[in-house]
């Protein structure tokens, strides 16, 4: 089913990376569960779903204040980054998103604007063969306050050269949504992949 884009003249569109423009959150929920398991962590899907877009970091701090826990954060986020590079030649784009990269690129730029790694982000659009249609990647490390705050898209729409109130905003997630809307800007909601 294609996606319905809101009314109005976009000058630039700007696309969350995991579950809106590649179908990876059924890797990164399988990744995650491996790798927590082997702190003794449970992780369960609509949790992983419930927190998409927020960087690795928080979500593993998150974990340990929730069960009294001292999962060491940056070596859990390395060693689940490992376990979803392992599966990234499963990895393909969401096609109503792939639709509307195809129906305007070139038209219109476009930015990237994920809670993800860098390097997880260039992985997973070069393994869908995307990676040169974006000319903006904001990751984790680029800005200090993670959706739903709006300060990743204002970053992705200043990158772009672009005034916020002017950019179309892709995501899968609620708190890209909520980010989405405190920058200024419309969006459109990605379905998840059971709403497919």
């Amino acid at each position: 089913m294609p996606l319905v884009l809101p009314p109005g003249e976009f000058e630039a569109y700007l696309f969350d990376c995991d579950g809106t423009i590649v179908d990876s959150m059924p890797l990164h929920l399988e990744a995650w569960k491996a790798a927590l398991a082997e702190w003794g962590c449970p992780f369960e899907a609509e949790q992983h779903y419930a927190w998409g877009g927020l960087p690795v970091t928080t979500i593993i701090a998150t974990l340990n204040q929730q069960h009294g826990l001292s999962i060491p954060v940056e070596a859990a986020a390395e060693r689940k980054e490992s376990l979803y590079y392992e599966m990234l030649p499963q990895l393909r784009a969401v096609p109503e998103v792939l639709e509307q990269i195809e129906l305007s690129h070139g038209k219109l730029p476009f930015a990237v604007v994920s809670g993800s790694t860098r390097e997880s982000v260039t992985a997973s659009l070069q393994v869908v063969g995307l990676l040169d249609r974006f000319d903006v990647l904001v990751c984790a490390g680029d800005y200090s306050r993670g959706k739903p705050d709006p300060e990743p898209f204002l970053l992705g729409a200043q990158r772009l050269g672009v005034a916020p109130e002017r950019c179309l905003v892709f995501e899968d997630t609620e708190f890209g949504i909520q980010a989405a809307t405190a920058a200024g800007m419309a969006s459109v909601k990605v379905p998840q992949p059971w709403e497919r």
